[in-house]
């Protein structure tokens, strides 16, 4: 049997979980689960006879890297920043290595040592990043074999909520780690390209900039750009590029909501509040707003965001129980975006039944034969409920699948990197069609942008 050690027994494990342990007997693979709740890790293997759920605390050096010396292939699903000693113990006990996160410095300063040791350290193999490359890099591959030459490529990505499950005024619940959606978009600025031009978004106006797309059978959906889309322009091949984006997908008006917590201050994580643990709901927007001898705290916050009581963005507020006086945050020594994180997920969490989804949208536009042409994909993946959720499916079945690959010697080309390379995508894309995750496309005319 080969051992199989999948580090981190979370949400988006469940689906990887089961794919590994569904295959295992006719891949003769043996799971060992381990994550720091023995609990956790016991419940994802549902007693499988191919699975040893364990306890581990990655912090234990000692303990960690027996566990990881006695494994075959490793799949860290831990936080990306944990990432990287799991990457050294694999090192150094030539252990090959599956994650879904996006390349560290630190990740990419092991590539020549990688390298060396004939090893694969498999990186951004989730959904995005992950499928977004895959199925990005097929189309433009088979654009450039046909002679066409790429002008225009657009990616949009988000982990919504499934129509059927949506209840709430903001058309959106949690289906993936909520300080990530509390903290988007900070830590700089947007900056893509567009027809040549260099554009720019600072995050205090990035969700006011948004782009509206068409997903055929869902409507209306917006987006608003990601951090930096030209950190592929390289790995894409895309250097002469006239215009290249990469953005977030959100129902439309969720973006002018939330910017109305960034405009307060509210995601703000550099500072912590005084006496936070006892703080209400009501003292915690209370302190964003001036203060006024006669006016209530509600008219002080319709005041300043510029919204009347009959505006959608008041109720939004409404509903998300802020003005609450007896509701308490219970957390100590907390950020603004910590605080805000924990009321959210009052309102936000997926229930037992809850099912989300997945939308991916691609634009590739493109010159072949003297004519200008667009192809525009879209994906979508409803899921089950709770636990095995779209979002688990697309993080973990890509993760599972590459690590069959490089277990059956199908992938391998050695060193630190991401699933941008036929070997990898062409088989992985192919599978997961048979679990719904399928890109439909058609073409259209070139639309590019007339005034850059």
């Amino acid at each position: 049997m080969r051992t199989v050690l999948i580090i981190g027994a979370g949400r988006s494990a469940s689906s990887l979980i089961q794919y590994l342990l569904e295959k295992s007997q006719e891949e003769q693979l043996h799971l060992v689960i381990a994550d720091l709740s023995l609990e956790l890790a016991q419940k994802k293997t549902n007693n499988h006879p191919n699975a040893t759920p364990i306890a581990l605390d990655i912090f234990n050096e000692k303990e960690r890297r027996a566990t990881i010396e006695k494994a075959t292939i490793v799949i860290s699903m831990l936080p990306a920043h944990l990432h990287i000693e799991i990457a050294k113990d694999c090192l150094v006990f030539k252990k090959n290595l599956v994650t879904a996160s996006y390349i560290s410095d630190a990740m990419q300063a092991l590539d020549a040592d990688v390298k060396k040791n004939g090893l694969i350290f498999m990186n951004e193999m989730g959904l995005d990043p992950g499928i977004d490359h895959m199925s990005a890099m097929k189309v433009i591959d088979e654009i450039r074999e046909k002679g066409g030459k790429m002008l225009l490529f657009e990616s949009f990505c988000g982990g919504l909520v499934a129509p059927e499950s949506d209840t709430n005024l903001w058309n959106y619940k949690f289906t993936w780690a909520p300080r990530n959606v509390v903290l988007a978009g900070q830590g700089g600025v947007a900056k893509f390209i567009q027809e040549g031009t260099y554009k720019y978004i600072p995050y205090d106006s990035l969700f006011r900039r948004t782009e509206f797309l068409e997903i055929e059978g869902y409507g209306r959906f917006e987006a608003y750009s990601n951090r930096d889309s030209l950190k592929y322009r390289s790995i894409y091949g895309l250097d002469a590029i006239l215009t290249l984006f990469r953005g977030t997908i959100r129902r439309v008006g969720f973006s002018k909501a939330w910017n109305m917590f960034v405009q307060l201050g509210m995601t703000d994580d550099s500072y912590v509040m005084e006496d936070s643990e006892n703080m209400s709901y009501r003292q915690f927007i209370n302190s964003f707003l001036p203060y006024h001898p006669t006016d209530s705290v509600e008219i002080k916050t319709r005041l300043i965001l510029k919204i009347d009581q009959d505006d959608i963005m008041w109720d939004k507020l409404l509903e998300l129980d802020l003005f609450n006086d007896k509701k308490i945050v219970g957390l100590k020594n907390a950020t603004p975006a910590q605080i805000l994180e924990k009321i959210l997920n009052d309102s936000w969490k997926l229930q037992p039944d809850d099912k989300d989804m997945i939308v991916m949208y691609h634009k590739f536009g493109y010159e072949i034969d003297g004519k200008k042409v667009q192809m525009d994909s879209q994906m979508v993946c409803i899921g089950q409920d709770q636990t095995y959720t779209a979002m688990a499916k697309t993080v973990g079945l890509p993760v599972a699948m590459a690590t069959l690959l490089i277990l059956n010697g199908k992938i391998t080309t050695p060193g630190v990197q991401l699933p941008i390379r036929k070997e990898v995508y062409l088989p992985v894309l192919e599978e997961l069609e048979q679990y719904g995750v399928i890109f439909h496309s058609q073409m259209l005319p070139y639309l590019g942008y007339k005034y850059s």
